[in-house]
């Protein structure tokens, strides 16, 4: 890669520990309370609208509008945060969020919340995390020196299971007990922390920029170019798309299966807590994982365990059983997500990181609103066995196809595209 796509310091600067890279601490310590704060609430959105509506479809919805922001505004909002102060970006999304999620508890206080509001916040937080999203994952090259993105995924992959452990039980017992529009209440003061962090941040976010400003539509093009013309960073954004897909409809019919075996807000928050221990064991050997096994070895191994593991929530006698699957599938997620994310920053040019990225991620997460709309109305009207079972034939397919695709099957070894 041009020695111009790295910031000069990275050659000639010792890298510092992450744990003594002040900047990455305070990032990492900001978004992992901010992660805990959306878990929370994350849990509390398609409970509240079941309370409110009794409807599958109508919760599904609601994930849906968080999802339809991605596919609306990614490739935009790339470019603009490649033109923009990522940093200022993200300290104006996180400060839309903490209102937005505040503005929930107030509704209800004034008793005029219903399903409208909640179709609103959940569009707006989704809108404002496409921005701060491409933001934040173009920004970590420069917070972290090249040759520690995958030690820094790793770490942010631990917070994210962290939190997910953490805040599943702790939403459903506040949920169930403090209220139905407090866990809002503490999402939003967790955004408030994030944008107090990001204050405390010293380090730019992007190198400077001396090329001159083209038309939206040009520089758009030119991070789809640059994707286009790479197969297999092509193929995994299709590839995490479709288990993103999957994922976003498993979590509906999850709890929908859940709450017809008569567990409560607390026993599924257990539920999906007992299922985050595995999402923090994995990111927890993920750096090993990563420097003993390739790159093929990895991804093709991961998505088959995903696949062979989501069929058997159909099967599911009890919460303790779908808590352990979902363990499974957690496991695998870090550990996939740090190899492949890490594979692709290290090879992205600076200038092109927003671009790009937001490219990936209208794959990646542009399938995810699709997925929540046809789990509801697959459970609504044939029940969520048969709604496993026809997102559990769509994650085989495409394990299948990835381990035979020659793209995934002769990557570069890890060790020379961090070297590059």
């Amino acid at each position: 890669m041009p020695s111009d796509d790295v910031a000069p310091s990275a050659s000639i600067r010792k890298p510092v520990s992450l744990w003594k890279n002040r900047d990455y601490m305070i990032l990492w310590s900001g978004q992992s309370v901010s992660t805990l704060g959306s878990g929370v609430s994350q849990l509390a959105y398609p409970l509240l609208a079941l309370a409110l509506t009794h409807s599958p479809a109508q919760a599904g919805l609601v994930g849906a509008m968080f999802g339809l922001p991605f596919v609306l505004f990614s490739l935009p909002a790339g470019a603009y945060v490649d033109r923009w102060d990522r940093k200022r970006v993200m300290m104006i999304c996180d400060g839309i969020r903490a209102l937005n999620a505040g503005s929930i508890p107030v509704a209800a206080a004034l008793g005029v919340l219903g399903m409208g509001q909640l179709y609103g916040t959940s569009l707006v937080e989704g809108t404002c995390f496409v921005f701060f999203n491409v933001a934040e994952t173009a920004a970590l090259p420069r917070v972290v020196e090249k040759s520690q993105i995958p030690a820094a995924s790793s770490q942010n992959q631990a917070s994210q299971a962290a939190g997910a452990l953490i805040s599943p039980p702790l939403g459903g017992l506040i949920f169930q007990s403090l209220g139905r529009t407090v866990p809002f209440l503490l999402d939003s003061v967790s955004y408030a922390v994030s944008v107090a962090s990001l204050f405390l941040i010293r380090t730019q976010f992007q190198l400077d920029r001396t090329a001159p400003r083209r038309s939206l539509s040009t520089e758009i093009m030119e991070g789809l170019r640059w994707l286009w013309g790479q197969p297999l960073i092509r193929y995994m954004g299709l590839l995490t798309g479709g288990l993103n897909f999957v994922t976003s409809g498993t979590f509906l019919i999850i709890l929908i299966i859940a709450k017809h075996q008569g567990a409560s807000p607390s026993l599924i928050g257990v539920m999906f807590a007992i299922g985050a221990v595995g999402g923090l064991l994995g990111a927890m050997v993920a750096p090993s994982i990563q420097k003993r096994f390739g790159f093929t070895q990895v991804i093709v191994t991961t998505v088959w365990i995903q696949a062979l593991s989501i069929p058997l929530f159909a099967v599911a006698p009890n919460v303790v059983i779908l808590g352990v699957l979902g363990g499974i599938s957690f496991a695998v997620s870090p550990i996939y997500n740090a190899v492949q994310f890490s594979y692709r920053m290290a090879i992205i040019p600076d200038a092109l990181q927003g671009r790009v990225n937001s490219a990936m991620r209208l794959a990646i997460f542009g399938t995810m609103p699709v997925g929540s709309v046809l789990a509801g109305v697959l459970i609504q009207g044939f029940g969520a066995v048969t709604s496993v079972l026809v997102f559990g034939g769509v994650i085989v397919t495409l394990a299948t196809i990835t381990s035979l695709n020659p793209q995934v099957r002769s990557a570069r070894p890890n060790e020379e595209v961090y070297a590059s």
